[in-house]
């Protein structure tokens, strides 16, 4: 039987309620999942449903002040916690479930934020199309205690969360995919604060020359490989664009600078691996 997109949001209006009627928070990135998610809480669950962004060395200081902004656009209280996965001797050792390592700390650090406020569970924005990707965060999930992924539990693919969002009239409902900075670090390769930061105002500096929204900076010792959306290749496509990004990048230490002509697309990173 076919289950059309209204009987599916009424379930999941159920399940929020059921799981959340205790306190929730929601681990809020301001990406579409857990903004639309946020909302949903908001509208369900009032003053017993907040958000908590994990700030570190991994999140992109713009990404940080967009979901302040989407947060108070939202209408919810909004905490901002400090993380810092450089601490973790397994997610700097960058292996192929490093996000597992990853997802396990944030879910440790939101499960105190929700215990101080007297809450119980805890939210998080897996969808169901993630599902079918490398996710070894996701393990993280299933293995604690009322932490709850709503999207992927009730089956909800990433583009009806962009309806629903759209539905909401919220400002992220067509913004690109998230993903932290150490996912622009080949597997096997440490992850440090300067590659980071590096790889971090790569992307700021291309962002701002180029006017594009879909963009990986992948850093593979030193060589820069630029994914940008596929129907934005055409926006590096001009000689003095290219060499200011040259210029500008080889500054922050790359000492190549090239375009993946592929562009953007997820799980390119495990390729890596296959060298392995």
């Amino acid at each position: 039987m076919t289950v059309n997109l209204d009987e599916k949001i009424e379930r999941l209006r159920h399940f929020i309620y059921e799981k959340g009627k205790d306190g929730v928070v929601i681990a809020f990135s301001g990406g579409v999942d857990s903004s639309t998610l946020t909302a949903l809480c908001k509208e369900i669950l009032g003053e017993k449903a907040v958000a908590v962004t994990a700030v570190s060395p991994t999140y992109p200081q713009e990404e940080i002040e967009e979901a302040v902004k989407v947060a108070r656009d939202i209408g919810i209280r909004h905490i901002v916690v400090e993380t810092n996965e450089l601490s973790d001797e397994n997610f700097v050792r960058n292996p192929e479930d490093r996000c597992y390592y990853c997802k396990k700390d944030l879910f440790i650090c939101l499960k105190n934020v929700a215990k101080n406020l007297g809450f119980k569970a805890v939210f998080e924005g897996t969808n169901f199309s993630d599902l079918s990707g490398h996710r070894p965060g996701f393990r993280a999930v299933k293995e604690m205690e009322d932490v709850y992924s709503p999207w992927a539990e009730n089956n909800f693919t990433k583009e009806e969360i962009r309806m629903i969002a759209r539905r909401m009239g919220l400002s992220v409902s067509d913004k690109p995919p998230l993903a932290c900075l150490a996912s622009r670090i080949p597997f096997g390769e440490q992850i440090t604060a300067e590659r980071l930061i590096r790889v971090g105002k790569a992307e700021q500096i291309i962002k701002r020359l180029t006017g594009t929204r879909q963009l990986r900076v992948r850093d593979h010792n030193g060589l820069a490989r630029i994914e940008v959306g596929k129907n934005e290749r055409k926006l590096f496509f001009d000689a003095e664009i290219m060499d200011k990004i040259v210029i500008e990048l080889k500054k922050l230490g790359f000492k190549y600078v090239t375009m993946d002509l592929e562009g953007y697309r997820t799980g390119s990173m495990l390729l890596t691996l296959e060298d392995t």
